[in-house]
């Protein structure tokens, strides 16, 4: 497996990391042993970069990856995060960035995980209240206190990132990056690249579509929360699935499958940019993995950005109210 670094002083990582939280929640069932096998496989695969959320499955993701890290602490970076609040109504999140609750949820992760030191801590949204100076001042502290190693950030501007790096280097910043999810483009790799902050892709894979696999809302589980996103909304999915003739036909022209296609061009567009594919499945994993070793030539890579051009797909990445959490 290719390596590449975080920023922060963390050292290198697998080019290309596992996103964990479809092995409790959000993509239909979910299979505990399932998830076990998908990770020992990664491990074996050379995937060295884990990442997880107090919010996924609302603590049950990070208790599902207890055993594994702890069993494989000399050999596992992880990420996990804090600051969305669930409640027991599915469509209802709090966010609360300040100091004061990071302090209570990053005691409540360390013991779901039964480990003694986070690798990545990132805020996961931003409350638009704290301070960023002051989220990141704090998060400084943990590092002081031996409780993380380093601080990322998630789903905010170039110019918070500036403000951030200015009280303590950020290790990462994720954000969803896609070829059919292009925003961080317009300043954010650029920013990521002069700090040496490292960006972290998470749905690279279009959450799913540019796997090819989901052609029709009936693909999806009853409970897949894709159901309530708008470029999986009839209409706009009919209009997004015009491009994936032509996706599949370079792909083809690539030689790789078209999952492969895109985590290969994610991987293209900056040697900082370390993507984090999820899934639960061993057989999804290795063709995922198998992207490190694809190489895009100029002709490829002109094709997919003519057909997938900025703001190429129809309908928002989150409903308004999933909108209004990202950028700040």
């Amino acid at each position: 497996m290719k390596t590449r670094n975080l920023g922060g002083g963390l050292g290198s990582v697998s080019a290309i990391g596992l996103g964990c939280m479809g092995m409790s929640e959000f993509y239909g069932p979910t299979n505990r042993d399932q998830s076990y096998e998908t990770l020992d496989r990664a491990l074996e695969l050379g995937v060295t970069f884990y990442d997880t959320a107090d919010t996924y499955g609302i603590g049950a993701n990070e208790t599902l990856l207890s055993d594994f890290v702890r069993q494989n602490r000399d050999n596992v970076t992880l990420a996990t995060k804090f600051a969305i609040i669930r409640s027991d109504d599915p469509d209802v999140r709090h966010i609360d960035s300040s100091p004061a609750y990071m302090k209570q949820a990053v005691e409540a992760s360390l013991k779901r995980l039964g480990i003694d030191q986070i690798d990545l801590y990132y805020a996961h949204r931003l409350d638009g209240v704290t301070p960023i100076e002051d989220t990141v001042g704090a998060m400084a502290d943990l590092i002081k206190e031996g409780k993380i190693r380093g601080i990322g950030l998630s789903e905010i501007s170039a110019q918070t990132l500036r403000r951030a790096n200015a009280v303590h280097p950020v290790a990462a910043v994720q954000t969803e990056y896609s070829l059919w999810s292009r925003d961080p483009e317009a300043e954010m790799l650029a920013t990521c690249a002069e700090l040496g902050t490292a960006f972290v892709p998470y749905s690279p894979l279009g959450r799913g579509f540019l796997t090819g696999k989901v052609t029709t809302l009936s693909d999806l589980a009853d409970d897949d929360f894709r159901h309530t996103q708008p470029r999986f909304a009839d209409g706009n999915l009919d209009q997004n699935l015009n491009l994936l003739e032509q996706y599949r036909a370079i792909a083809d022209s690539a030689g790789c499958s078209p999952a492969q296609l895109a985590l290969a061009w994610v991987l293209a567009q900056g040697d900082h940019i370390i993507p984090i594919p999820g899934t639960k499945r061993r057989t999804y994993l290795e063709d995922n993995i198998g992207a490190a070793d694809v190489t895009l030539n100029e002709d490829i890579l002109t094709r997919l950005d003519t057909l997938f051009p900025r703001g190429a797909a129809a309908g928002d990445r989150y409903t308004e109210q999933g909108m209004q959490m990202t950028n700040l």
